[in-house]
């Protein structure tokens, strides 16, 4: 048997590799751009910054020291130097996506930061492997604004495996639904008309606002925003702000709120507030042919007929009122189950007085009567 020189000795020392395989080393070197390390091979393998991370500017020096032992998987045997090129990154891809079908068969939630806002949805990894967030499940709600994602830690779940086709997709909506529908049978379980509670504004209309009640949204119609007459909510609530509300009513899943709180009600008093006979100064709220509204207090608007302006003869209130304007009157009939009271400026106008208010509110002597 011939003997063997000591080159082939040497050489079949070393272990043979093919590409696919997976391979332990040890660093012996790192530059800013790849990584080489010593494989037990006759060439030494290479990791390029792009087969390491997923960083493009990433600097080696700073993640991989000398001495470090890594895993690595063969891209190519011999790169044309005569080394063998390596991959770090596509074998932790390659279990991160074992971790993500264990997760998918057994439903398992998933947490991890946001790594890319995409023009359709979020990007997270997990273990190396990428899963796409569509923008349609990233939220029970619709967002146009997923820049308030980057680098936040999210929970979700893989509602679909299939990493051949590159399709990896994650669900943070159902959680939310889910969530927010333990929330609301709580919330329902422990709430009814009347209660009050803290609740937060998540959204003004034209005709009211969405109160965030914890998991349940409440509506604050505009007609319960005040006793008073509220002509534009978005004036008076922003989105964010904490509030106090009432459970006015409570149908299935749907809570009416309201801000009229009992104590608060101007016609509580009333009786003897606007007793007949009372003399009470108010506002021209809004007018009509047949008369002025005066608005006594938020919530208690008075009828002044127009018969009973002034012992003049007015044609039309807007001929001698403007709205804003102060007026003094006397109350001339009340009706509380109806919410009604009648004035009249005339009953203050003494016997032969014909006094007309003016629309500058400059207070002027009346004309004597001839």
């Amino acid at each position: 048997m011939s003997e063997l020189t000591f080159e082939q000795m040497l050489e079949e020392s070393f272990k043979t590799i093919r590409n696919g395989e997976v391979v332990d080393g040890t660093v012996i070197d790192v530059k800013p751009d790849e990584i080489i390390l010593n494989i037990g091979y006759k060439a030494d393998g290479i990791i390029t910054r792009s087969e390491y991370t997923n960083e493009t500017n990433a600097d080696l020096t700073t993640m991989v020291s000398v001495g470090d032992t890594m895993t690595a998987k063969v891209l190519k045997v011999n790169d044309g130097e005569g080394q063998v090129l390596l991959t770090y990154k596509r074998l932790a891809a390659e279990k991160g996506n074992e971790r993500l079908k264990e997760a998918f068969e057994n439903h398992e939630v998933l947490k991890a930061p946001v790594a890319q806002i995409l023009g359709g949805g979020l990007s997270v990894v997990i273990e190396e492997a990428r899963v796409f967030i569509p923008a349609s499940l990233v939220s029970d709600t619709y967002e146009k604004d997923l820049s308030k994602y980057q680098d936040q830690e999210i929970e979700f779940v893989i509602s679909e495996f299939n990493p051949r086709r590159n399709r990896v997709i994650g669900d943070r909506r159902q959680l939310l639904v889910a969530e927010r529908a333990r929330k609301q049978s709580e919330l329902f379980a422990r709430i009814q008309a009347g209660d009050r509670m803290e609740g937060v504004v998540k959204n003004v209309t034209d005709f009211g606002a969405f109160i965030d009640l914890g998991g349940v949204d409440g509506l604050l119609h505009i007609s319960e925003m005040s006793w008073g007459r509220v002509e534009n909510p978005k004036k008076v609530f922003k989105v964010g702000e904490t509030v106090e509300v009432m459970i006015k009513e409570i149908h299935d899943t749907k809570v009416a709120l309201s801000l009229k709180f009992p104590e608060s009600n101007p016609w509580a008093n009333a009786e003897d507030n606007y007793a007949v006979g009372n003399v009470i100064d108010g506002r021209v709220a809004r007018m009509t042919d047949f008369g002025a509204f005066i608005e006594l207090a938020p919530g208690v608007d008075a009828l002044l007929h127009v018969s009973q302006i002034s012992r003049a003869h007015v044609d039309k209130p807007s001929d001698v009122l403007s709205v804003g304007q102060e007026i003094t009157a006397k109350i001339v009939d009340l009706n509380v189950a109806e919410k009604k009271i009648s004035l009249s400026m005339k009953a203050l106008e003494t016997a032969g007085e014909e006094a007309v208010p003016q629309t500058d509110g400059v207070d002027e002597a009346a004309e004597d009567v001839e």
